[in-house]
């Protein structure tokens, strides 16, 4: 197993020991205090060049699926997870105010995301031909009550495009790289994609050096000329 892999084993198994020793009292103490636990690689940043955007891109809008390039765009706009992009319902969008509403994620609480610019106009337009069947934004044809499977799509428009490894969400990483380059602080990036601290973040700070370059020669060409 990876480091990553059994640091997630072993957190699950230590959550269980504790439960034993606070909720139940079967043990005095929890023994995976004592069990060291293997270094974890640098999270993994792959995101998009300019022209990988542009093919992938071009290949959702082409695709047969229509709900497949509409899903990309707003991945890559607002770095929603796949799974909180698929479980939306038309009464967590506010169209009026560009606005998001994500009752369910990863850390188990809600998150408001901006919606604006290309994903913005693609849910208005989505809005026009909504099905009326299911609360969902992304239904399934047979099934209109769960989010439709987009992964068949998904990999045909990744093969498409000729991108070599890359999954769905490196959308994910794609949008806070972009962010990151486009000057936001890493506090911004953390609030955007639900990340309750900055450590799963830092991953994308090397991106934003120049924007930090830049506020440096700001600040001493306002102050020593």
């Amino acid at each position: 197993r990876s480091p990553a892999t059994v640091v997630r084993y072993l957190a699950a198994l230590s959550h269980c020991l504790s439960v034993a020793v606070k909720e139940y009292q079967w043990l005095d103490d929890n023994p995976m205090r004592k069990v060291s636990k293997p270094k974890e690689p640098r999270g993994r940043v792959r995101f998009l060049s300019d022209d990988e955007r542009a093919a992938l891109l071009s290949a959702c809008e082409a695709s047969p699926n229509p709900y497949l390039f509409p899903v990309v765009v707003l991945a890559l706009s607002t770095g929603m997870r796949a799974g909180e992009i698929m479980a939306l319902e038309w009464r967590d969008v506010d169209l009026a105010r560009g606005w998001l509403t994500l009752r369910e994620t990863k850390n188990g609480e809600r998150r408001g995301v901006p919606l604006a610019g290309k994903a913005l106009e693609l849910v208005k337009q989505h809005g026009k031909v909504r099905r009326l069947d299911t609360p969902l934004l992304w239904p399934g044809k047979e099934h209109p009550n769960k989010p439709m499977d987009l992964r068949a799509p998904w990999n045909a428009a990744v093969k498409r495009a000729g991108l070599v490894d890359f999954r769905f969400h490196d959308l994910r990483h794609s949008a806070a790289s972009y962010l990151a380059m486009n000057g936001a602080s890493l506090n911004e990036i953390a609030a955007v994609l639900g990340h309750k601290t900055l450590a799963m973040v830092q991953r994308y700070a090397h991106l934003s050096e120049s924007h930090k370059a830049g506020v440096v020669e700001r600040m001493n060409a306002a102050k020593f000329g």
